[in-house]
């Protein structure tokens, strides 16, 4: 389930990406030397392009997967590698003292 739902949210964060980079930013039509209307320059958009609501549902979908991929992740036991490594104690072996040289 999880990882259906990852994979799912993937796409969901590229298409995302792609759609955003597919849009005309609100100073596009700004940028053709003022020559435009004053609406067009600083005013409203007018109605939502196709583009703009496919953004609203593809981040409404982005948002309801994290939460899930959230929620999922948090309810799942959580166990540790180490947990299950067979472990043996060994005893410090004793320090390792010099030699002393022998005197005459």
């Amino acid at each position: 389930m999880i990882t259906l739902l990852t994979v799912l949210h993937v796409i969901v964060g590229i298409f995302l990406i792609l759609i955003v980079l597919l849009q005309r930013g609100k100073g596009a039509s700004m940028g053709a030397a003022f020559g435009g209307s004053s609406q067009t320059l600083f005013g409203s958009r007018g109605p939502q392009s196709f583009l703009g609501k496919l953004t609203t549902v593809v981040a409404l979908v982005f948002m309801i997967t994290s939460l899930s991929l959230a929620i999922l992740s948090s309810k799942r036991p959580s166990t540790s590698i180490m947990q299950k490594a067979n472990v043996k104690e060994t005893k410090p072996s004793p320090p390792v003292t010099p030699a002393t040289p022998a005197t005459k």
